[in-house]
């Protein structure tokens, strides 16, 4: 059995979404931690888990940030975690999985699926085993309670419902004490 840990330092959790419904926006979560526990080699058996601190949203725009952390959104002050919990992970071809979980978010749980591509191992400079993924996928914000909306005067509406994940992981194995 191995464990592997997320390095924040070469790693990130970003999304996007469709703002007035022509252009994207993008941001991240800084605060960030997971793992996977392999019993096996073999990652159909993997145990994942993944959290982020709500309050460490950034898109690059005080305002907005603070907007998405308030109860319009993340409300992260009564829902300071955002965390993912495996079910199952199946592979798809050569380095290709799909990884089915609970997502839980502003309180309420929910069954989503990522695409996963395993981009392989490698040991580092220090010695250590090192892996890493690249992760989408995407989901109805409205499904999770985040339903602040405006509507548009020519139709439409100034936030899309879905966000669309692009997580870079890169993990580290954990040595046995």
């Amino acid at each position: 059995m191995s464990k592997w840990t997320i390095d924040k330092m070469h790693s990130e959790v970003g999304f996007k979404v469709k703002h007035l419904m022509i252009s994207t926006v993008k941001g991240n979560f800084s605060n960030f931690e997971g793992s996977v526990v392999l019993p096996e080699d073999n990652f159909e058996k993997a145990e994942i888990s993944f959290s982020a601190e709500a309050a460490t949203v950034n898109t690059n725009n005080q305002m907005r940030d603070e907007h998405l952390k308030s109860a319009d959104f993340f409300d992260a002050s009564s829902f300071p975690l955002i965390s993912f919990k495996s079910k199952s992970v199946k592979n798809k071809n050569d380095n290709n999985y799909v990884v089915v979980g609970d997502l839980t978010m502003r309180g309420v749980t929910k069954e989503v699926i990522f695409e996963a591509v395993f981009n392989g191992k490698m040991v580092d400079m220090y010695g250590g085993n090192v892996m890493a993924f690249e992760i989408n996928g995407s989901l109805n914000r409205k499904d999770f309670g985040l339903n602040w909306n405006a509507s548009l005067e020519k139709g439409g509406v100034v936030v899309s419902e879905e966000i669309k994940f692009d997580i870079n992981l890169e993990l580290k194995e954990e040595k046995e004490s």
